[in-house]
């Protein structure tokens, strides 16, 4: 293990990012847990005090959609920028409104990117050597349908962390991606609940039953209903450490889908 860093962390109030958090902490680490909303910080702020951890964890309000927190979060002086906020909008790409698609990119794609240029600025100009960490997705590096657009913005982010892992190597800036499985958090299911807010079968092609069917096959199983706790416990090595993997799927059996999907996917035909 590295020595101990301050890490900022987006996305902080619920899920792998909460639990981040708490185990990086208790490993000894200054972390920054940022949350989207003030209900958030409130709730989060009882459960660190509960854990007796506010020597090591500050949670701050942290929307990466909002100038104003985003500008405070810039003037911190961190070591690991774990940008780990995310939403996913679901449902077919040939039918899903534009706004939500545009939406899904500012928070995955381009809200991420204005921190990590940010950061990197930073750094650069005080001559430090920090580190970024994305969390993309299993997602990133293959389509499932009814997924497409959410996994699209991780397919964005996966080009975008290996650019900046070649341009920010002079100045001893580090890039990383951690690409989860189907871990039940509850992020996939409410992702996959949101085509329902606009599918109609009065108006769509696709229809709500057939929709949710393609989810269950997805998360109804075993292997989409993974414990979050061996993500947990992978993320709290792999973000504070100055080694490791550029590129960092868990569990090991989702690599080996996705190394055996991209090879086959040579061979695909129309």
């Amino acid at each position: 293990m590295s020595t101990t860093k301050t890490i900022l962390i987006t996305g902080a109030g619920s899920g792998l990012g909460e639990g981040a958090a708490f185990g990086l902490a208790k490993l000894g680490h200054k972390v920054i847990a940022g949350v989207q909303i003030l209900p958030e910080v409130t709730a989060l702020r009882k459960k660190v005090a509960e854990a007796g951890l506010e020597n090591n964890i500050e949670v701050v309000k942290l929307n990466i959609l909002d100038k104003y927190d985003v500008a405070n979060a810039l003037k911190r002086d961190i070591d690991v920028f774990f940008s780990n906020a995310g939403i996913g909008e679901s449902g077919p790409v040939f039918e899903i409104p534009l706004d939500l698609v545009r939406a899904n990119y500012e928070t995955n794609v381009f809200a991420p990117l204005q921190l990590s240029q940010g950061f990197a600025s930073k750094w650069i100009t005080e001559g430090k050597k920090g580190k970024i960490v994305f969390t993309s997705s299993m997602g990133g590096l293959f389509t499932p349908s009814g997924y497409g657009i959410y996994v699209s913005t991780k397919h964005a982010l996966e080009a975008v962390a290996e650019a900046l892992a070649d341009e920010l190597n002079p100045y001893g800036i580090k890039i990383q991606t951690i690409n989860p499985g189907a871990y039940l958090t509850g992020y996939n299911e409410t992702m996959a609940e949101n085509a329902f807010r606009w599918l109609d079968d009065d108006k769509n092609f696709t229809k709500r039953a057939d929709m949710k069917a393609n989810f269950d096959s997805l998360l109804g199983t075993p292997e989409g209903r993974l414990d979050p706790q061996e993500m947990i416990d992978a993320i709290i090595e792999i973000v504070p450490s100055d080694n490791g993997k550029f590129r960092n799927v868990v569990p090991q059996f989702v690599e080996d889908m996705l190394k055996d999907h991209q090879l086959k996917a040579w061979e695909n035909t129309i």
